[in-house]
């Protein structure tokens, strides 16, 4: 008995050794295949990343680019011919992936329109990482942008995520993209009230403001005449978008402070009611 199960021990030993010699090789070449692959993507990443950029690829998609699509492509090269070099035939699993991905490419379409909105985004650059912008309701810079959606910081220092979709469909207000911004407020004086005067008054106080630029300077237009009185726009430029909505509100103040000192009234709709 003892004999026998020495016997059987020997056989199964010598049967693993036989195979481990057999497959030595291509265990070997395979571990190199998927060290080499490893190196390979980390060598190259840096340099296809410079050459993206060089081209004038928007950094946010040069990202994608080199960390998803580029590295998933070496991901699966060397994964199968490593498991070509190990006898492994991978081509019905991979068959068999390729349908399920169909069926689940029909079952995320919005998920796929929105990765193909973010290329068309990257490739017609409507705005860039550190733009500010305006979504329908939305005001914000932008933080990031993903396969999937635009990230932008709210004045209220909040996140808010937009599909790709989304921002390709809708119209989109870059406050950055052309440089300097003019900010317009819309203000009346009365009918008796000099324009002259309103002008001289509003522009001494405007000019002061921080980050207003002098050049072009503010001005103030008349726009219409209104039931009420005159309908005046104040305009201001600034030479950085970040500080439009605080700028806008200051000059809205000083407007207002500024007509109060020359004695000059903002009128509003009243209705007058006769008694016969």
């Amino acid at each position: 008995m003892t004999e026998d199960v020495t016997y059987l021990i020997h056989r199964t030993t010598e049967f693993f050794r036989i195979r481990f010699i057999a497959h030595a090789n291509g265990i070997a070449k395979a571990s190199l295949i998927l060290i080499a692959g490893i190196i390979g993507y980390y060598l190259t990443a840096a340099l296809i990343r410079k050459i993206l950029l060089k081209s004038r690829v928007q950094d946010a998609f040069a990202r994608i680019l080199v960390d998803n699509v580029y590295k998933t492509i070496v991901i699966v090269i060397t994964i199968i011919t490593a498991a070509n070099q190990l006898g492994i035939n991978i081509t019905a699993p991979l068959a068999g992936l390729g349908i399920a991905g169909i069926a689940i490419g029909f079952a995320a379409q919005d998920s796929l329109s929105n990765i193909i909105a973010s290329f068309l985004i990257f490739f017609d650059k409507p705005f860039r990482v550190g733009d500010y912008i305006t979504l329908g309701e939305y005001y914000g810079r932008i933080e990031r942008i993903t396969m999937r959606s635009t990230r932008i910081r709210t004045q209220d220092n909040t996140y808010v995520v937009i599909p790709n979709q989304k921002i390709i469909n809708d119209v989109l207000i870059d406050h950055t993209t052309n440089g300097d911004t003019r900010i317009v407020i819309p203000v009346s004086i009365g009918y008796e009230a000099s324009i002259d005067a309103a002008r001289e008054a509003i522009l001494a106080q405007v000019s002061l403001i921080e980050g207003v630029a002098q050049n072009p300077a503010p001005d103030v237009v008349v726009n219409t005449l209104g039931d009420s009185g005159v309908n005046l726009l104040v305009r201001v430029w600034i030479k950085d978008a970040s500080i439009e909505r605080r700028t806008f509100f200051r000059t809205v103040e000083t407007t207002k402070r500024a007509l109060d000192a020359a004695g000059i009234s903002i009128p509003y709709p009243h209705v007058e009611i006769v008694k016969k």
